[in-house]
């Protein structure tokens, strides 16, 4: 079970010391929580979203970049803190109810569950669609219904499966993003046959390095940002891991050098070969720098990462939303059904729950108005955010106690100062979206969902006083 939260005579929410063994699996090596963390940060996000930042920002989307990645790695110092200290499968949402109250893990393990679900028809619907058009005589809903089932599989076998899947799954993406930073820095240094070094006159030409000025560079943030959204799941995993402590901070330390180093790096590379206004770089900026080096297989490879990459990100978002589901059920916040487990000491409810889900997901993608759609979704693109605030307020809350019950074996730097500056960043970016339409769009989406979750939680906790 997840570890018990109890309540001094005050009401404080308090950690024990003493954890009942978990009821799931311990089949996760540091291997598994490194490559899943990093597989889930470089998505589709990062293969096709790249772009986009560039036409916004021009070569300074460097900037924001850094910016973005400098956030989430405090984010992951202070989440790998308390997941080092307890392990649980409710991460994040156990940590808000340990720190801030029963409501906060509540309303965030739910959020997190009902974003995810969404995210999962997108995330299939991508992908069966690609592999439609390899396959032009299947029709695209049995390519659907055919990966979402081998999916269910690997995840009802058991987590050493999912951490295996996950691990070739994330090697495979990043091995094509090693062999595209050494292409692009032989393009730079024009050491490639037919090439000449390019210099700075792409980054620093066509309007120079900040065409929009700091503008472009906070619309750039409010982009890039989201790409890194995924890498809360090893904290999610670690409950199931053989050395909680040990794997977790090990994975949390590589991942985190890792991301910036692959995203920096890629950037860098695209705005120094290719002008920034190129609709080449814009369409696709991976291709776009690959088929200047003239080796074509490289390119045609992309299409098959990209549908590795949104594979890989369904995969280790049923196993988010069930261990989610499960934790909260374990804490009765979720239906007693969820705590079913298997033989092969899976939730398997909690995975069936999350599988009929997506289908239904994946039809919602295919049924509804693209207005109502993007209503829905709306909200998953800020809950982040919203999940990172309060991983920092958690932290703030619970860091003193985890230190007097001696459990902190990771810890945030310069704690509290680089604690609250982190939720100090956070404030200015949700300031920043406030200024943006189809940011605030997203803001407010996200307010009602949290808004509509907390009032479930308040009716029921009047429904079970009266009884």
């Amino acid at each position: 079970m997840s570890p018990p939260i109890a309540s001094d005579p005050v009401g404080t929410p308090s950690i024990v010391a003493i954890e009942p063994p978990s009821p799931l699996g311990h089949g996760l090596r540091v291997r598994h929580l490194t490559m899943m963390g990093l597989g889930s940060a470089i998505g589709a996000g990062l293969f096709i979203g790249t772009g986009k930042g560039i036409a916004i920002a021009g070569p300074a989307i460097l900037l924001s970049y850094v910016i973005a990645g400098g956030i989430v790695v405090l984010v992951m110092r202070m989440l790998a803190e308390m997941a080092a200290a307890i392990p649980s499968s409710g991460s994040f949402s156990t940590y808000a109810e340990a720190g801030i109250g029963r409501w906060a893990g509540f309303v965030m393990g739910w959020m997190y569950w009902v974003t995810l679900i969404m995210v999962l028809g997108v995330e299939i619907t991508a992908a069966a669609g690609i592999i439609h058009g390899w396959l032009l005589g299947v029709p695209q809903w049995i390519v659907a219904l055919v990966l979402i089932g081998a999916f269910a599989v690997v995840n009802l076998v058991g987590v050493r499966s999912f951490g295996e899947f996950e691990f070739w799954f994330a090697s495979l993406k990043v091995a094509v993003i090693v062999v595209f930073l050494v292409v692009g820095t032989l393009l730079a240094l024009g050491v490639l046959p037919g090439t000449d070094p390019v210099g700075t006159a792409n980054l620093l030409g066509h309007g120079g390095f900040a065409p929009h000025g700091l503008a472009g560079i906070a619309s750039g943030l409010l982009v890039v940002v989201f790409a890194f959204g995924g890498i809360e799941i090893i904290t999610i995993a670690a409950a199931e891991s053989t050395d909680p402590e040990r794997s977790i901070a090990t994975a949390a330390r590589s991942i985190v050098w890792r991301i910036l180093l692959f995203y920096i790096g890629s950037v860098a590379i695209m705005v120094l070969v290719l002008p920034w206004t190129s609709p080449q770089l814009i369409d696709g900026p991976f291709v776009a720098v690959l088929n200047l080096a003239g080796i074509p297989w490289l390119s045609r490879l992309m299409g098959l990462v990209v549908v590795v990459a949104l594979l890989s990100a369904f995969n280790a978002n049923v196993y988010g939303t069930s261990r989610m589901a499960f934790s909260l059920a374990e804490r009765g916040d979720g239906p007693p059904a969820l705590l079913r487990v298997s033989r092969r000491e899976v939730p398997v409810a909690a995975v069936a729950v999350s599988i009929v889900c997506a289908v239904l997901s994946v039809l919602l993608n295919w049924l509804l108005p693209d207005r109502l759609l993007g209503i829905l979704l709306n909200a998953v693109g800020s809950s982040l955010i919203v999940l990172w605030v309060f991983i920092a307020v958690s932290q703030l809350r619970l860091r003193r106690r985890i230190e007097a019950e001696g459990r902190l074996g990771v810890r945030m730097w310069l704690f509290p100062y680089l604690s609250w500056a982190t939720l100090v960043l956070l404030g200015g970016f949700v300031a920043l979206m406030l200024s943006d339409g189809e940011a605030r769009g997203q803001l407010a989406s996200t307010a009602v969902l949290c808004l509509v979750l907390a009032a479930i939680y308040v009716i029921r906790e009047r429904v079970r006083a009266r009884r």
